[in-house]
């Protein structure tokens, strides 16, 4: 009896311990990481008070409620999405799954750098609740659509507004940050981007976006190949918008160049031929391409769709076995540092580690092999701590035995190396990155969008497993709840 007792003792209080209470804060969880630099904000002690205490002095903390859009300004672009539960005909099949405006993916949404977007959100019948997060667009924190820190999620009958200026042009997309992993994979979804003010003239602008509905691959809710018209020589500019939970091959008959990934241009691409493009769960790629002169040419998006551009029959052809290494395409650039960057990421302010494995444990009282950050399990993950203006080094390895696509909300974030070999080519933009098993990326951004802000692998599937870690700001606070009475879920 006392050898089961000493066998079952540890295990009843990791159990224990793994339970998570009908209601709880994120400014709660986890552990305080901050990077080598000043604290600057009690552990977690914000949320009940809306204090923080430094130095010995009592400071009010700023709500995420504040972090807004000028409300002053008047909107440029106003959309209406409602929200449901309903079936989808794709193909010759009919999937249950989730529409916006009765459709799925949702209405394009489009705007002019610069303008104001007002988005207003219906929720006629989607019982969970739901948000919309904006991913790759750095809006206001109490824009960002994450259900329990940056808001309640909107029930049945009940309706939010999100106000962000579009202030950078690229390819974006949204998505629900309410039960993510089951209602971005059932449809919940659509594509935004934005145009830059003197767009270039007799550019055909086509944007794919690609999803698995059901076992049913599809490029803007249809299985097959998307028809691009276009007379020979014209240019075209795709915008391919990988909205799975896993990586997407993109291959081409076609030249083609890498104009922009993430939203954020590359400077100086050059022309690919047989070569295969990764683009990650959650990441954008903007391909430049010339209509063919004869025939037409066709772009693989994996390996059931393709986009067709041209008239008359597109060739096939195999998925090539050389990669694009995005580390060292295009030309390096110098603004204003002597890295080629805004910032100089050889002086950070804060410096933190991003250790992905997998162990055994408890989550939330289920037993089973999770994901671990930095060698600890859900909740006890990283609360990457930083102050308004910190340069931040991240170092991201996984040796996880999967692979991971990592998104950082509200930041774009610039690769340095991978492996310990340095970047050389366009300063590589991200704030989707698919990390592989046994690869050791290290990124740098700006801590320049204060609030609370995840940290998630962008396989869904793996966030609701607890791969979730955030970066907060010192001096923020969040009134929000997950789970709770509104039933906050954001994975």
């Amino acid at each position: 009896m006392l050898a089961t007792a000493a066998v079952l003792a540890p295990v009843i209080w990791l159990w224990a311990g793994s339970l998570m209470p009908s209601a709880y804060s994120v400014m709660d969880m986890g552990r305080p990481d901050y990077g080598g630099g000043p604290a600057g904000q009690a552990d977690g002690s914000g949320h009940g008070s809306g204090m923080q205490h430094t130095g010995g002095h009592m400071h009010r903390m700023r709500s995420v409620t504040a972090l807004v859009a000028d409300p002053q300004q008047k909107a440029d672009v106003r959309v209406d999405l409602v929200a449901r539960r309903q079936d989808l005909r794709i193909g010759d099949r009919t999937v249950r799954g989730y529409t916006l405006n009765k459709m799925s993916p949702g209405p394009m949404i489009t705007a002019v750098q610069g303008q104001l977007i007002e988005v207003h959100l219906h929720n006629a019948s989607v019982t969970d609740g739901v948000t919309l997060h904006w991913h790759g667009l750095d809006v206001p924190n109490a824009e960002d659509g994450v259900a329990g820190v940056t808001q309640d999620a909107v029930a049945v009958g009940h309706d939010f507004v999100y106000r962000f200026v579009a202030d950078h042009a690229g390819t974006f997309w949204y998505h629900s940050h309410q039960v993510s992993h089951t209602q971005v994979i059932g449809g919940l979804l659509g594509a935004l981007v934005v145009k830059p003010k003197a767009p270039a003239a007799d550019v055909r602008d086509v944007t794919a976006v690609a999803h698995l509905y059901s076992g049913i691959h599809t490029i803007n809710g249809r299985p097959g190949d998307l028809a691009v018209p276009a007379v020979p020589g014209q240019q075209v500019r795709l915008r391919v918008i990988n909205t799975d939970n896993g990586q997407l091959q993109v291959w081409s008959t076609l030249p083609y160049r890498v104009s922009a990934i993430d939203g954020r241009d590359v400077r100086g691409p050059t022309p690919i031929t047989g070569r295969v493009l990764t683009v990650p769960a959650g990441g954008r790629a903007d391909l430049s391409l010339v209509a063919p002169a004869g025939g037409a040419g066709r772009i693989r998006l994996g390996t059931s769709t393709s986009v067709v551009i041209g008239e008359g029959t597109a060739p096939t052809v195999q998925q090539p076995t050389t990669a694009v290494d995005l580390l060292h395409y295009g030309s390096p650039t110098a603004t204003t540092s002597a890295s080629g960057l805004p910032f100089d990421p050889s002086r950070p302010d804060r410096q933190f580690r991003y250790d992905i494995g997998r162990r055994p444990g408890f989550v939330n009282g289920r037993p089973g092999l999770f994901w671990s950050i930095n060698g600890y399990l859900f909740p006890d993950v990283p609360m990457f701590m930083v102050r308004e203006g910190d340069v931040v080094r991240m170092t991201i390895s996984n040796h996880s035995g999967d692979v991971h696509p990592m998104h950082l909300h509200g930041h774009h974030a610039v690769v340095l190396s991978r492996n310990g070999v340095a970047a050389t080519g366009s300063p590589w933009w991200i704030d989707s990155l698919n990390v592989s098993d046994g690869e050791t990326y290290v990124i740098a951004f700006r801590a320049d969008n204060p609030g609370i802000w995840m940290d998630h692998c962008h396989n869904l599937k793996h966030s609701a497993q607890g791969m979730i870690g955030h970066l907060m700001y010192a001096g923020i606070s969040t009134p929000f709840m997950i789970k709770g009475a509104n039933d906050n879920q954001p994975e």
